[in-house]
């Protein structure tokens, strides 16, 4: 049986939205210059948060896994916007900084999370070269 997600999307003003998710409320917006008054973030650097958030799950879940001692992790999203409309995601840059003495297991579940658990991943890469490394603290 396949797993259904569901969001709600109210229009609020200008170019403000108002996301419900399982309770919980995202305020999407845009720059002024943009037409909104920049109230929250814009659709696609969410994106970019998902992605994030999704391999950051994967990473913690595996080390915890493994038995690996590590701290002070932080992932920084860049990503590349194509000039043209639609205007994609020509690139994402993922860069994993994280404090641990076991590099090969980190690489380990910075692999596994990238080829096999991030549905996040898995989609944006259909459309778009997802890049990664790590910095060890």
């Amino acid at each position: 049986m396949s797993t259904i997600h569901k969001s709600n999307t109210r229009f609020v003003g200008q170019m403000e939205f108002d996301t419900e998710i399982n309770g919980h409320h995202i305020t999407l917006d845009t720059s002024e210059a943009s037409g909104g008054e920049n109230k929250g973030p814009s659709p696609k650097p969410l994106i970019l948060s998902s992605l994030a958030g999704c391999t950051g799950m994967d990473v913690v879940s595996l080390l915890n896994k493994m038995k690996v001692s590590y701290s002070n992790f932080n992932i920084a999203v860049e990503a590349d916007l194509g000039d043209e409309h639609p205007r994609i995601y020509t690139e994402i840059r993922l860069t994993y900084f994280i404090k641990t003495e076991d590099h090969d297991k980190m690489q380990k579940a910075v692999q596994l999370s990238m080829d096999k658990y991030c549905g996040v991943s898995a989609m944006l890469s259909k459309v778009c070269p997802i890049v990664s490394k790590i910095v060890y603290l």
